[in-house]
C-alpha cells in the first residue's frame, strides 16, 4: 500500500514509518519544510505539505491507499508554530474526500478516553494542568471526525496515557472509548507497540468510523 503520512519525522510518525517499510508499504512523509527535515528511513521521501489546509492535503494525498496523521499539537523544533489539531482534522477529511481517498488514520491523546461512562480522562481532578490544551486539541479534533467524517474511514488512534519510546513487543490490547489500564492500575503503550497497533489497523480494518484506544 502507498501510506501518506504527515508529520513523519516526528517522534511517534517515524515509528510509524519504519513498521510501515518493515511490512513492505511505500511511505510518502509530508513536513512543513522537508528541506530542513531527515527522513526517518532512506527510503521515505518528504514532501511539502499543510495538514491544515485541504487544498494542499489534496495535492499530496493523491493516490494514496491510506492517508496517516501523527502531527503534533506543538511547537516544532525549528520554531515553526503549532498546528490545531481541529483545523487540520477538518483539511485532511476535505483534502482527502477531494483526492479521492477513502482511508483517514489520526494519531490522538489519551486526554479523550473514559475512565468512567460519561467522564474523560482529562476531566478528572488528577489530569496534569500542563496537558489540558493539548487533551483539549485531541478532544476538538475528535469531535471534528465524528461531526464531519462521514463517508471516509476514518480511525482516531488513542494512546495509552503513557507512551514514550521503547521495545516491539507486538503486543497490546485495544478498546473503544475506554481507557485501559493493567492490574496495577498503570496506562502505558512503547511508541513501537503503538506503531505495530496503527498498522495493524490500516492493514486489517476493524475500527472505521469510530476511535480506538491502545495499550498494554
Amino acid at each position: 500500500m502507498k501510506i501518506v503520512l504527515f508529520g513523519a519525522t516526528g517522534n511517534i510518525g517515524q515509528r510509524i514509518a519504519r513498521e510501515a517499510l518493515s511490512r513492505g508499504h511505500e511511505v510518502v512523509g509530508v513536513v512543513r519544510d522537508p528541506e530542513a527535515s531527515t527522513p526517518p528511513d532512506p527510503r521515505v521521501s518528504l514532501v511539502r505539505g499543510d495538514a491544515t489546509d485541504a487544498a494542499s492535503v489534496a495535492r499530496v494525498v493523491r493516490g494514496a491507499d491510506v492517508v496517516v496523521s501523527s502531527i503534533s499539537p506543538r511547537p516544532n523544533s525549528r520554531g515553526l508554530p503549532a498546528p490545531s489539531l481541529a483545523a487540520a482534522a477538518r483539511a485532511l477529511i476535505a483534502g482527502t474526500r477531494q483526492a479521492g481517498a477513502k482511508r483517514l488514520i489520526a494519531v490522538g491523546g489519551a486526554g479523550t478516553l473514559e475512565v468512567a461512562p460519561g467522564v474523560r480522562l482529562m476531566d478528572t481532578p488528577g489530569f496534569p494542568e500542563a496537558y489540558k490544551a493539548e487533551a483539549q486539541e485531541g478532544a476538538d479534533s475528535l469531535e471534528v471526525f465524528r461531526a464531519e467524517g462521514e463517508g471516509l474511514d476514518w480511525t482516531f488512534v488513542s494512546p495509552a496515557a503513557m507512551i514514550q519510546p521503547g521495545r516491539r513487543s507486538g503486543q497490546y490490547r485495544t478498546s473503544g472509548d475506554q481507557f485501559i489500564v493493567d492490574e496495577q492500575g498503570n496506562s502505558s503503550i512503547s511508541m513501537e507497540d503503538y506503531a505495530v497497533a496503527v498498522l495493524d489497523e490500516i492493514e486489517r480494518p476493524k475500527n472505521a468510523g469510530r476511535r480506538m484506544g491502545v495499550a498494554y
